[in-house]
């Protein structure tokens, strides 16, 4: 892994587990095996390299999600691989976390990758069911855009309700709770 990509990564883990705030440049440059003038060489400042890593932050979560929503199944098998694969909830989601940071939200570059990749997900989502009601898989009366909403924020709120009780157990049960109403839907 070359010095730009070290630099990326540590940054991505630093912002998941500190914040931004938390996030000093030293701690980067510790973390990445990487001096000084080696950062600053291939980023302007703390705030270039952030976003760099908020975007590969994003573009990582998006193609997990596209993994298993673009994978083999039924519109209804793949939600649900998508809502029950392993994830590391008592860290929370990379980019829930993020929207959490009041310097990344105060930063219109910074928010912009967050706010694109849940808006990515939930047209992604709503496309799903909504073939899988072309399909006659799932009722009419289910919106594609509303429960595709509700599922991300489903989730998100699963990771808060876990990190605040130091268990794992309210995220799986709100994974479980959406997956009954989409069961519901079911037709066949």
């Amino acid at each position: 892994m070359d010095t730009v990509e070290r630099l990326i990564q540590s940054t991505q883990e630093l912002l998941w587990e500190r914040g931004y705030v938390g996030t000093s440049p030293k701690a980067i440059q510790q973390r990445a095996g990487a001096g000084q003038g080696s950062m600053y060489h291939h980023f302007d400042g703390k705030p270039d390299l952030a976003l760099a890593a908020v975007r590969r932050t994003a573009e990582q979560v998006r193609a997990a999600a596209e993994a298993d929503l673009g994978g083999p199944g039924t519109a209804l098998e793949r939600v649900t691989v998508y809502l029950l694969r392993e994830r590391e909830v008592l860290r929370g989601c990379p980019v829930g976390r993020l929207t959490q940071d009041p310097d990344v939200m105060a930063s219109d570059s910074l928010r912009q990758p967050l706010e694109e990749t849940f808006a990515w997900l939930r047209g992604r989502l709503a496309e799903v069911l909504a073939e899988g009601q072309a399909h006659g898989e799932l009722s009419d009366r289910l919106v594609p855009e509303e429960t595709a909403a509700a599922i991300v924020a489903v989730l998100q709120g699963g990771y808060v309700l876990a990190r605040a009780a130091g268990s794992e157990e309210p995220f799986a049960q709100a994974v479980k709770g959406v997956l009954a109403l989409l069961a519901s839907h079911a037709l066949s």
